[in-house]
């Protein structure tokens, strides 16, 4: 049995919610392992939506462990607020199915307000953040001055925490013409959280150490995609953690030997949310046609996602880097009814060919994109269950995808319903 890291292989938005659900009722635990709350997962289950922030996908399922590892910065506002949500729609989430890395750092409100205002600063570069405060907690965590999650559990070590941390965040908030705050402040916040968030505490490392041990099936659950990883994505237009496969490991504590296979989820088209280069993206007819057909709009923040055509180098390269050994493919019915379909085998960059994305934010903004052009398909995709239940063109069309990226399709999702998805390679099975 091979424990499984799923990651999204484009800029996110791939699709991860059905696959890892689908994946997570094989999978006895489920770790999320980086991120926060910016990055949404929708799940449908026996006709039921839960849309999920910062939970992991398996608290809906009963029976599994789910996990959020020491790499997931940690809002415990949001966590609570999450938490009574899904408990409205008959989901209960207790410290038996739920446990949270006791060394994980935690968002504060003045991290969500800091996010927020350099978002809307007239000056610099805007990065398309959600503005949940992600990046200033994750900076903090770097500078050695976050308030972790094992820190709610001695309140009256807490002032001189906050004290060092206000060190750092008050002199930055006059810079931006705001008050001071108070340590006061930031401690009544935390104090107010601790008691609901104390029980689902947790040595995480040990705990998946323990269900390793045991012969239990660890399902990693990544979010937004590999392109917008801080090392190896599109930079500076990217989130602020590590969102490859690697990460897996470092940010649950367990080794690179627990992960057994890696799967990147990868959508038939591709969308980006936010500022950023795109190759391929069509502000034409075609991206609107996508963007209406896949009903491309973010789950955490609503915004209209940017579309264009598949590209096979970006993939290529993004399963390179996180050692991907299957793809799942997500929204083939989406390209249903196109009487052409481009995917993109490469580019040009200043007369020069090139088989990768090039590091330099100005040479990503100037490929340019050499396509290959397909024949459609009529036929429905949608609801396909097998192989035989496909249109040859759009079997051709996933054939001379896997060609491209130097991936095979593992799994292949016809529409959101979990059953609409063709087996081809169990990931725990390999």
């Amino acid at each position: 049995m091979a424990n499984v890291v799923v990651v999204g292989s484009q800029w996110g938005d791939e699709g991860k919610g059905k696959i890892v659900d689908w994946l997570s009722e094989r999978a006895d635990v489920v770790v999320r392992f980086q991120g926060g709350h910016n990055a949404g997962h929708t799940l449908v289950i026996d006709g039921v939506t839960y849309k999920l922030s910062l939970l992991p996908s398996g608290v809906v399922r009963p029976g599994k462990l789910s996990v959020i590892g020491n790499g997931v910065v940690f809002d415990p506002v949001a966590f609570c607020a999450e938490v009574d949500k899904i408990a409205g729609q008959g989901v209960t989430v207790t410290p038996e199915t739920l446990r949270v890395a006791d060394n994980a750092a935690l968002i504060l409100s003045l991290h969500r307000e800091l996010d927020a205002l350099r978002e809307s600063s007239n000056s610099g570069t805007r990065l398309g953040t959600t503005k949940r405060g992600i990046g200033p907690a994750y900076e903090d965590k770097v500078g050695r001055r976050a308030i972790r999650v094992m820190d709610l559990a001695d309140l009256p070590k807490l002032e001189g925490k906050i004290e060092r941390l206000l060190a750092h965040h008050n002199p930055l908030r006059r810079g931006l013409g705001q008050n001071e705050i108070a340590v006061q402040t930031i401690y009544d916040e935390l104090a107010a959280v601790a008691a609901k968030v104390l029980p689902f505490m947790g040595s995480v490392w040990q705990i998946l150490d323990e269900e390793r041990r045991a012969g239990k099936r660890i399902l990693f659950e990544g979010a937004q995609g590999a392109l917008l990883d801080i090392d190896h994505g599109t930079y500076p237009y990217v989130t602020s953690s590590n969102t490859v496969a690697g990460q897996a490991a470092t940010g649950s504590g367990l080794g690179p030997g627990a992960v057994g296979y890696v799967l990147g989820i990868t959508k038939a088209y591709t969308t980006r949310v936010g500022e950023g280069p795109f190759p391929t993206e069509q502000e034409n007819a075609v991206g609107d046609y996508l963007g209406t057909r896949g009903r491309e709009f973010g789950t955490v923040t609503g915004r209209k996602r940017r579309c264009g055509w598949f590209d096979a180098v970006l993939v290529r390269q993004t399963v390179r880097i996180s050692g991907i050994n299957g793809i799942a493919l997500t929204k083939l019915d989406v390209l249903d009814g196109l009487e052409e379909i481009k995917i993109c085998v490469g580019y040009t960059l200043d007369g020069k060919t090139l088989d990768h994305l090039p590091a330099a934010e100005a040479a990503q903004a100037r490929v340019e994109p050499v396509y290959e052009t397909m024949e459609g398909w009529k036929d429905s995709t949608a609801g396909a269950r097998t192989w035989n239940d496909l249109p040859a063109q759009a079997v051709k069309y996933v054939r001379h995808v896997e060609e491209l990226i130097g991936a095979p399709v593992a799994l292949l999702s016809t529409s959101p319903e979990r059953e609409d998805t063709i087996l081809v390679q169990d990931p725990f099975q390999v």
